[in-house]
This record gives structure tokens, C-alpha cells and sequence, in this order.
């Protein structure tokens, strides 16, 4: 929501750099302060390297440019894809086979996703419009995403990492290449300049950067670490049910029954993938 609110104002890969420009340093301070461990092989850092270019880089970016084009909505029900990518991708290159019960957790879940994310009309979604190009920049983005865990999953099957270590090399990667390719096409603008002439666009960054980089990518790294990563991305499709309390109270958006009852479904998908 936060992402989708700084991308309108100021643009996708302004958005995107600076908040993992942020994150950057959030990341090194918490490291540095409890002093974790960075040692790990050329391998996996290699494999880190590739999981932020492909997931962050090109991932994130697409997604950015889809909230931007179609909104959060639509764009979070393309997103519902990614167990379904990441369990194909899982099974073609970590051998992750999913059990009967665990496939069926999955599909109840992403049906449950799909009920609550198509029943919302919210009136903060009006000034956007479905289009091809945006559908296809959400797909792209649920790709990249997918495919970025999977070389994130290489890295922590190799040895163990701290999830906060392996997010500040797969967001080290990230900023090396997206940064400089930004300035040389003069797509990334001087951050205090755009920042100052919309400080509400700097508070959603910095939120996103805290809630996103810094949080949800560290603990989906340490999640992967110990399941399966079709099982893990399930459970993380799961911020348009999230999101039901918060369109309450943010944009005062009435839950319907049929919206309740697909968070129910979801929550029951999940509770599958616990039982297989």
C-alpha cells in the first residue's frame, strides 16, 4: 500500500532505488550492532548476487511499474501466481516435491487470495485502469520474484546465513547495477530534490524501505531457509487478506461477506500446508 502510494507520486525506480538505497543502511547498522556473521563461499554470494538482480532488479521494478499502471489490486492478484511459479521452479531445479495435501493447501489458498482481491472495488483504486501492458509487467514481476527465491534458496542450501546478511548482499547487488544503469539513462533523480517537494512521498518510502527490504524480504529469506519454497511463497501471497483491515481503516472500504469468507478460505489454505 505504501509502495503504491510513493510510486504514484514519484515514480517506480525512484522508488525502488531509494528504498533499497535505505534498507542498505539499515541493514549494515543492525549487522554491525549485533555483530553477525558475514563469512559465506563465492557461491553464495554469487547466488545472492543473482537473486537481487533478478527478484529485486527486474522483479520489483516490473511490479513497481504495474502498481503504478493497474494498482495494488490487480497487481497483488497477478502476484498470487508466485507459488504456483515457485513450486514449478522448485521442482525443476531443488527437487522440491510438494504432497497431495500440500498442493491442496496451496490452490486453497490462492483461491481464497483471487476471491478477496477480484470482490474489492475500493474508491482508492478508481484512477487506475487495466490495461495488457500493466497485467504484463504484474506477471513479470510475480516471475522474477519467483525466480529470485529460487537462487536465494541455492545460497541457503550451500550453509547457513543470517537472513539480514543475505538480504544486504542480494540488496548490495541490486543497487551496484540498478544505480548507475538509472543515471546513465537519467531515470533516478537527485532524491533530496524530489524528496523535498513531497515530503508524504518520502514518509511512504521510508516505510516501505523499513516494512519491505529491511523486514519482509530478511524474514522471507530466513522462511525459505526452512521449507519448501512453493510453501513459504504461499504463505506470503497473503497480503491482500492482510490488507482487508487495513482498506477499513485507511480508505474506510466496507468488507463484504464474500470478502471475509475468501479470507477464511485463504486462512484455511494455509492451514493445510501446516497439516501435510
Amino acid at each position: 500500500m505504501v509502495f503504491s502510494e510513493a510510486t504514484t507520486r514519484v515514480g517506480s525506480i525512484q522508488v525502488n532505488i531509494t528504498r533499497m538505497i535505505m534498507a542498505m543502511l539499515f541493514l549494515l547498522v543492525t549487522i554491525t550492532a549485533f555483530g553477525f556473521e558475514w563469512s559465506m563461499s563465492r557461491s553464495q554470494v554469487m547466488n545472492l548476487a543473482w537473486s537481487g538482480l533478478i527478484g529485486l532488479v527486474l522483479g520489483d521494478s516490473f511490479l513497481f511499474r504495474a502498481f503504478k499502471d493497474i494498482g495494488a489490486r490487480i497487481s497483488m492478484l497477478i502476484m498470487s501466481l508466485v507459488p504456483a511459479i515457485s513450486a514449478l521452479l522448485g521442482f525443476l531445479f531443488l527437487d522440491e516435491i510438494l504432497s497431495p495435501l500440500g498442493i491442496v493447501g496451496m490452490l486453497v489458498t490462492m483461491v481464497g487470495v483471487a476471491i478477496v482481491v477480484l470482490e474489492r472495488q475500493p474508491s482508492s483504486q478508481t484512477k487506475y485502469h487495466v490495461s495488457v501492458q500493466g497485467l504484463l509487467f504484474a506477471f513479470l514481476g510475480a516471475l522474477g520474484q519467483a525466480t529470485g527465491l529460487i537462487f536465494a534458496k541455492f545460497a541457503l542450501n550451500e550453509a547457513p546465513i543470517h537472513g539480514m546478511v543475505a538480504t544486504a548482499v542480494r540488496i548490495a547487488a541490486a543497487v551496484l547495477l540498478f544505480l548507475p544503469a538509472a543515471l546513465l539513462f537519467r531515470r533516478y533523480k537527485n532524491p533530496i530534490r524530489v524528496y523535498r517537494k513531497d515530503p508524504a512521498a518520502l514518509g511512504y518510502t521510508v516505510a516501505g524501505a523499513v516494512l519491505g527490504p529491511y523486514l519482509g524480504i530478511t524474514f522471507s529469506l530466513i522462511a525459505i531457509a526452512n521449507t519448501k519454497v512453493a510453501i513459504a511463497t504461499t504463505i506470503m501471497a497473503l497480503p491482500p487478506i492482510i490488507m482487508l483491515p487495513l482498506v477499513w481503516f485507511f480508505y474506510h472500504d466496507r468488507l463484504s461477506a464474500r470478502a471475509i469468507g475468501g479470507a477464511f478460505v485463504a486462512v484455511a489454505g494455509v492451514a493445510l500446508l501446516f497439516l501435510r
